[in-house]
């Protein structure tokens, strides 16, 4: 049955094709989210520039008919502006003076008139709202991934043949090799992704474990196992994966996703190998490296703190600071001894160029070059902003995102719709990504930290 399904503002702000993701059904957009794409289109950031993304697609499928009568959408639906039902009453608690009960006016005037009405909002209280007058609410699905606990983690643990697993770190070995034991104890292949790390357990000697990447057609021993990149030496088999992501060149992996609760060394290792390949490569592998951090208000409001742009996102940059004073002076004893000094060597790092920051909306539209670019605190971008700084992956240049799913801080995000999860299903088994999930007993902070993590 065709279904009508109205669009609230914030779907065409997150997603400004998703006109054309609602295959043979009928759209309609209110006339009041028209009024509020034209109030947003001068906005900065991602805002302002999905706002006229939507307008100019609305424009051009203005010259292909009347809006208002409805005209045809290229996977056989229909669009139609709608500017009728200023007539349609809701209940007193629904104010006029609200756009979302206006847009409620709208669902509710097309039930009314016999139509197979849903409205498709990003906002969980506009939902709320639609059930009391019992219309048909649903969140924007098309760009949503799996719910967390089945996202894709780029690691698995199997069984290998005793023989296979001794030679192993020698000549590898092929992938069918590898099996897993369901709980009636019978064995079956697993589905195995390129570039996914393996934990591989000897079927005859259980205890003792081996560390692979798919790749092709084999399982490869890490190459990257007995690196200690800028000194810093893997304690988890997750470690080790992660490590051996970052140091693979950009041409092999440039782009790495790395998911984790807080505390699990994500940003920490991925400067730690930004440092090593920048500072101690000979190969100039890397011109620099380049930081940018998202973050809910952010990048709405940068043009309202004081001071240059540096100056704007200094106080983002605190957590990067932070690791960055743990890994330029290692010696714990001796490291806060003299704060002036650590200060100094910090702002060296940056005063060279050797780290940069920049604002996560100015990397829209560049072609960055031989850069190490590390986007911390990823889960609170958008779909459209990962897909955005993934395509300005230039020669040479290698991509780190990083983040946790469930700790998001922008609003109309969660686990399933945030650009890093939505980069990292879509990658997988791409044989230019690598990922990894770090594990909660993974984590480098202190026994209180870690405990309460769990507690809490």
């Amino acid at each position: 049955m065709i279904k009508t399904y109205v669009l609230d503002t914030n779907v065409l702000i997150q997603t400004p094709d998703a006109i054309y993701r609602f295959k043979e059904n009928d759209l309609v957009i209110p006339l009041m989210v028209l009024e509020e794409l034209d109030g947003l289109k001068k906005a900065e950031g991602e805002k302002g520039v999905n706002a006229r993304a939507s307008i100019r697609e609305l424009e051009r499928l203005r010259q292909t008919g009347d809006l208002l009568a409805g005209v045809q959408l290229k996977d056989g639906g229909r669009l139609r502006i709608e500017s009728n039902c200023v007539n349609v009453e809701l209940p007193e608690e629904l104010p006029d003076s609200k756009m979302d009960n206006r847009i409620l006016r709208v669902c509710k005037a097309l039930r009314d008139n016999g139509e197979n009405v849903v409205l498709v909002t990003k906002d969980i209280v506009l939902r709320v709202k639609a059930a009391i007058i019992n219309i048909p609410a649903e969140d924007f699905e098309s760009e949503q991934v799996v719910q967390g606990e089945h996202q894709y983690t780029g690691r698995i643990t199997c069984y290998a043949p005793e023989d296979q697993f001794k030679e192993f770190s020698k000549k590898g070995m092929g992938r069918d090799s590898l099996y897993q034991v369901d709980e009636e104890g019978n064995a079956f292949s697993p589905q195995l992704y390129e570039n996914q790390f393996v934990v591989i357990k000897a079927d005859q000697s259980q205890k003792k474990t081996q560390l692979g990447r798919i790749e092709g057609d084999k399982v490869v021993p890490l190459k990257y196992k007995k690196v200690k990149p800028y000194g810093v030496e893997p304690r988890s088999a997750g470690q080790y994966f992660l490590q051996e992501a970052l140091m693979m060149p950009s041409d092999k992996a440039p782009l790495v996703i790395v998911k984790g609760m807080a505390g699990t060394a994500k940003t920490f290792y991925s400067l730690a190998v930004g440092l090593e390949k920048t500072l101690n490569d000979t190969d100039g592998e890397y011109r620099r490296i380049l930081i940018s951090r998202p973050n809910a208000q952010f990048d709405d409001d940068i043009g309202f703190l004081p001071g240059d742009e540096q100056d704007k996102i200094a106080p983002l940059l605190r957590p990067i600071l932070d690791n960055l004073e743990q890994l330029i002076d290692s010696d714990e004893e001796e490291r806060y001894k003299n704060e002036l000094e650590l200060r100094g060597k910090v702002d060296e790092v940056f005063d060279r160029g050797i780290i940069q920051a920049e604002a996560l909306n100015f990397i829209r539209g560049r072609s960055i070059v031989k850069t190490y670019l590390i986007i911390d605190e990823a889960q609170n971008t958008t779909p459209n902003q990962i897909k955005g700084i993934i395509t300005r992956a230039g020669r040479g240049t290698k991509i780190v995102l990083l983040g946790d799913p469930f700790q998001i801080d922008k609003p109309f995000l969660d686990e399933r719709t945030n650009g890093l999860s939505y980069a990292a299903e879509h990658m997988k088994g791409s044989k230019y990504c690598c990922q990894i999930t770090m594990q909660a007993d993974e984590g480098e902070r202190s026994d209180l930290a870690m405990d309460a993590v769990e507690r809490l």
